[in-house]
C-alpha cells in the first residue's frame, strides 16, 4: 500500500500565497505521476496540476501563471506553490499519485485532502 499525507492548507486572503506538500510512503515500488486535484462544494473534483517523475508538468488553465508544481523524487514528495490566490480557488485539495507497490500493479492513490480557503 501507498499512503499520501498532505499538509499546508489553511485560510488566506485574496492575493496571498500558500504552499501545499504531499509525501508518499509505504511499500512504494515506483511512482510515475504525482499531482493535485481540488473539489469545491457542489462541484466535481478537477485537476489542478501534475508532474511526472521525469519532470513534465501539466496545469489547469485557471491556475496557469499562478501555481507551480514541483517534486522531489528522492523523497517521493510533491509541492504546490499557490500565488495570487483568488476566492474561486477555495476547495479541498487532494494529492494524487499513480504508483505501484510491491504487491500489485499501478493504480491511483489519494490523500485525505486539505482545505484551502481564500477570503475576499
Amino acid at each position: 500500500q501507498v499512503q499520501l499525507v498532505e499538509s499546508g492548507g489553511g485560510l488566506v486572503q485574496a492575493g496571498g500565497s500558500l504552499r501545499l506538500s504531499c509525501a508518499a510512503s509505504g511499500s512504494i515500488f515506483n511512482i510515475t505521476t504525482m499531482g493535485w486535484y481540488r473539489q469545491a462544494t457542489g462541484t466535481q473534483r478537477e485537476l489542478v496540476a501534475r508532474i511526472t517523475s521525469g519532470g513534465s508538468t501539466d496545469y489547469a488553465d485557471s491556475v496557469k501563471g499562478r501555481f507551480t508544481i514541483s517534486g522531489d523524487n528522492a523523497k517521493n514528495t510533491v509541492y504546490l506553490q499557490m500565488n495570487s490566490l483568488k476566492p474561486e480557488d477555495t476547495a479541498v485539495y487532494y494529492c494524487n499519485a499513480d504508483a505501484k507497490d510491491f504487491n500489485s500493479g499501478y493504480r491511483p492513490y489519494w490523500g485525505q485532502g486539505t482545505q484551502v480557503t481564500v477570503s475576499s
